[in-house]
């Protein structure tokens, strides 16, 4: 069979079947014993028929019935008077009746009365019910009122930590710009005024011993002097790519005017400045005499030829005019 069908399955099967077959034979050998008839318990109690009797003869049967002897006056009397007891105890029976169905309607009264009560309690008890439900609905609006000033609180104060830290730090910061430029009025100080302003540039000029810049801020970087000594223009800030000016005649002055002369001049191979015009971007002061002085000196400027620049090569030339001090 297929259920059989390994060594292990066929094994068990066989095991299976001895262990049934012994528990049937225990089952038949010994089995489960009990009592033909089964034993009862209790009192034994006697036969009889009635509720009385007297003797020492147990019958086996019901007896035979009684015969009765004549009664006497008195028995007679007797039984009259039972008779009429008994027809009294009717009555008063039926008295007993009549009397009680108020008892009863009384009853049925104490019972709606108690229904009415019950009624009234129920809704007494339905209305604490309703008391105890808005209580804790109260109390729990209470406790979440309470959370939500918690929470606010704690954001408030989480907010204010943060603005405190803000203004700390914007505090450090201007702590740290003032220190800077508390440091660099010393280093100013200390130096000559090297360190005033914002410039960002390093090194220094000068004939002195002391670090700095010497000159004027309105002064010519390739200028050789450091104080005017009469009114005149200094020589120009000569740009043309990498070409350099090999002959730089100053611009006559014979105005009260000052400040720089921006010129554009257009050049050719040979170095010759054929046009210029003076004031472009860059110029502090237009006046008419420092522009036309300017102009003049531009084109008797001379620069180094060169075969590889263009026919017309554009640049600027820079004439810085300054009143004696």
């Amino acid at each position: 069979m297929s259920f059989l069908d390994t060594k292990h399955k066929k094994k068990s099967a066989t095991i299976t079947t001895v262990i049934g077959v012994l528990i049937l034979i225990l089952i038949f050998t010994f089995g489960l014993t009990y009592f033909d008839p089964p034993k009862e318990f209790g009192i034994a109690v006697n036969f009889g028929t009635t509720d009385f009797g007297s003797g020492n003869v147990q019958p086996k049967e019901a007896l035979k019935p009684a015969e009765q002897e004549p009664q006497t006056e008195e028995e007679v009397v007797e039984e009259k008077v039972i008779e009429d007891q008994i027809i009294e105890d009717d009555v008063v029976e039926e008295e007993v009746e009549a009397s009680t169905t108020p008892n009863e309607a009384a009853e049925d009264v104490i019972t709606q009365n108690n229904e009415e009560a019950i009624a009234i309690k129920k809704q007494e008890e339905a209305k604490k019910k309703e008391a105890d439900r808005l209580k804790e609905v109260e109390r729990l609006k209470k406790e979440e009122d309470r959370l939500n000033k918690e929470a606010k609180r704690k954001a408030e104060k989480k907010a204010e930590i943060e603005r405190k830290k803000i203004e700390a730090e914007q505090k450090r910061i201007e702590k740290e710009k003032q220190e800077k430029a508390a440091k660099r009025k010393k280093l100013d100080a200390l130096m000559g005024g090297f360190s005033d302003g914002d410039g960002k540039a390093s090194g220094g000029e000068g004939n002195d011993n002391k670090p700095g810049d010497k000159g004027k801020k309105n002064g010519d970087p390739n200028a050789s002097g450091y104080y005017a000594t009469g009114g005149g223009g200094t020589g120009g800030n000569y740009r043309l790519g990498n070409r350099k000016a090999i002959s730089k005649p100053k611009p006559i002055y014979d105005c009260n005017e000052e400040g720089k002369v921006y010129v554009g001049i257009s050049v050719d191979k040979t170095g010759k400045v054929f046009a210029a015009q003076a004031g472009v971007k860059g110029t502090t002061n237009s006046a008419p005499c420092l522009l036309t002085k300017a102009k003049e000196a531009a084109l008797k400027t001379k620069f180094n030829s060169d075969s590889n620049a263009p026919s017309k090569q554009v640049g600027i030339i820079i004439y810085n005019f300054s009143l004696s001090e």
